[in-house]
């Protein structure tokens, strides 16, 4: 399976008028993406930023795609720019695990971040390290479906929760939650609300807009 994600930003001022245009662009979008076979596709938006994810398992056609981003870029003109082009995201981190088809069975947790300059590498090292102390384990859960994804100073994630695994951290979980979390502070700031509970910081939830 491969994955094709974006990003947008509004122009100045223009965020809730960006993200009503980018709803009423939904019929198209999902018509050229049925027409791509792109399953899973999803919108989601924080502060003036807009996230775009889906999968497909076949070469996506040049010209179809060229069409979806004229008609985005059309509707969108004067609203918003075009951060990353679908394709040029650089994948950052993947624990895809077992992923489920029912989408019934999972809770979605999509958040962002605004990496600290020169940062990037670093990320990429700390996650690395997380993929190589995994090993060729493939985990049935929490996490499912999850990659990280950077492009023009930007960290989106994407990761599918699977509900059966929903339960409190034990203290030791929690423990090491807040250690990597602060740890990561040196490198990168939030935009979503993930670590609010630690830093007692408020940012926004993320919005799903398709």
């Amino acid at each position: 399976m491969e994955r094709r994600t974006f990003a947008i930003r509004a122009l100045p001022g223009m965020r809730d008028e960006a993200e009503r245009k980018l709803k009423a662009l939904e019929p198209f979008i999902r018509q050229a993406a049925d027409h791509q076979k792109i399953s899973n596709l999803s919108i989601w938006g924080v502060e003036d930023m807009f996230f775009g994810y889906g999968e497909y398992d076949h070469p996506v056609e040049p010209d179809v795609e060229r069409e979806l981003q004229n008609e985005i870029d059309r509707t969108m003109d004067g609203y918003s720019e075009l951060l990353c082009p679908p394709g040029t995201m650089r994948l950052m981190y993947h624990d895809i695990g077992i992923v489920r088809q029912d989408k019934s069975l999972i809770r979605h947790r999509v958040f962002a971040t605004r990496l600290k300059p020169g940062c990037a590498e670093e990320y990429k090292r700390r996650h690395d390290a997380l993929i190589a102390a995994r090993g060729d384990a493939v985990s049935e859960g929490p996490d499912s479906n999850f990659t990280i994804w950077y492009g023009a100073g930007y960290i989106f994630g994407y990761c599918e929760k699977v509900k059966s695994f929903d339960r409190e951290m034990t203290p030791q979980e929690r423990e090491d939650t807040i250690a990597w979390e602060t740890r990561q502070l040196e490198i990168m700031d939030w935009l979503t609300d993930d670590v609010d509970w630690i830093t007692g910081e408020k940012h926004e939830h993320i919005r799903r807009i398709i």
